[in-house]
């Protein structure tokens, strides 16, 4: 398998490649320059391994939810790459990319849970619980966007572990939720090589898209605008 992942949906902004199960990664912490760096990390990618878009079997990137100037950044270049060489498109769960990368920087055991948390801006937080099932993460519930003092915990969780930036937040969750964390990590943002793990197993169990249906996905569709003084 050839899967090419694309990740522009936080401060980050990455690709990666997978080739026969072996990844290789382009990452930097950009919040300005993902339309700068993308498209080289892409095309360096591709000539480390002396291919050309033709040779990938699918793409994948990181669909959200995050910043919605990035996500559609990466939209819209995996729907251009997707258009012209005919292949299909795994979308990826954002907070599942640092689910997955938390598994394996904390060695989870099964049945382990993780509670990621981005900052959603205006008051928000994207929330979601994950269970590590056969090395995994498996989402418990719904991703959802809410004030930080409502993030909440699904049951039947032996072991807590949280991650994500929205985690700096932590002073406004409540209580019974921070003091489940066996250990915190506020520093993870997605990245495209958590996205391509993920996307390659899905697509082997027959996940994919045409490029029209790959489409971000923001939680929060309505965005609160301050009205200026005086109109």
């Amino acid at each position: 398998m050839k899967l090419l992942a694309l990740d522009t949906s936080s401060e980050g902004c990455s690709a990666a490649l997978l080739v026969d199960g072996r990844v290789t990664e382009r990452f930097e912490l950009a919040p300005r320059g993902h339309t700068r760096l993308l498209m080289p990390m892409v095309r360096e990618l591709l000539a480390e391994q002396n291919l050309v878009p033709a040779d990938l079997d699918t793409l994948a990137f990181a669909c959200g939810p995050g910043s919605f100037t990035g996500l559609r950044i990466a939209t819209g270049v995996v729907q251009g790459l997707a258009y012209g060489i005919e292949v299909p498109v795994v979308p990826v769960s954002s907070l599942a990319a640092v689910a997955a990368d938390a598994i394996e920087r904390f060695s989870l055991s099964e049945n382990d849970g993780i509670a990621v948390a981005f900052d959603a801006r205006m008051g928000e937080t994207y929330w979601a619980c994950y269970a590590c099932r056969a090395g995994q993460p498996e989402l418990i519930g719904e991703e959802q966007v809410c004030a930080p003092e409502s993030v909440a915990l699904a049951s039947g969780i032996p072991r807590w572990f949280g991650v994500g930036q929205g985690w700096r937040l932590r002073e406004h969750f409540p209580a019974m939720v921070t003091d489940a964390m066996q250990e915190i990590d506020d520093s993870l943002v997605p990245r495209a090589s958590w996205v391509a793990e993920i996307a390659a197993l899905a697509f082997r169990d027959g996940a994919g898209v045409p490029a029209a249906l790959a489409q971000p996905v923001y939680i929060r569709d309505e965005v609160a605008w301050k009205k200026l003084p005086g109109r």
